[in-house]
């Protein structure tokens, strides 16, 4: 047998020759846009991986105002050293905090304010931070409860604290 190489590839020019012309042509109103099966086996996948990705998100968000919150207490430490080598004690417990605000009235070499707005003074949750003159920890305690704003806890509601 002979091998024509025009007959057994007229099949393939054909099908190049349609493949061309198809692809100059627009796509029908059947071909142009998507079937409701793909669009929800689509929305499938995106839930699925949403649903292994929020816990994560959230967990990380947590994790970002506890360490936030640590480091905002090292910061107002700071400043409570520097208070105390202005005016030569820490601030009572009566002025507080506040006392880095607004000159308190027995702090004769008080050199404020020693932080600029209020809010320095809350934590990543809104709430005040505790101060507490003498502390039982140290010279002093500061501290926050955390996101459950109470005693103890792990993870978002561990407390965070000076000492």
């Amino acid at each position: 047998m002979v091998y024509h190489a025009a007959m057994n590839d007229a099949p393939i020019v054909r099908l190049f020759a349609r493949l061309r012309s198809a692809a100059r042509r627009p796509p029908t109103a059947a071909a142009a846009g998507f079937t409701l099966i793909e669009l929800l086996v689509v929305l499938v996948i995106l839930g699925l991986l949403a649903a292994f990705a929020a816990p994560q998100v959230l967990n990380y968000l947590g994790r970002a105002k506890t360490d936030a919150a640590r480091a905002q207490v090292q910061n107002i430490a700071s400043i409570l050293d520097l208070y105390r080598l202005d005016v030569g004690s820490y601030p009572s417990q009566q002025d507080g905090l506040e006392a880095l605000l607004e000159q308190p009235a027995d702090a004769a070499r008080w050199n404020g304010p020693y932080v600029k707005r209020r809010d320095a003074l809350t934590d990543p949750w809104g709430r005040l931070y505790v101060y507490r003159f003498p502390g039982e920890h140290g010279a002093y305690d500061l501290y926050s409860f955390g996101a459950d704003n109470g005693e103890g806890g792990d993870g978002e509601d561990q407390d965070i604290t000076s000492w």
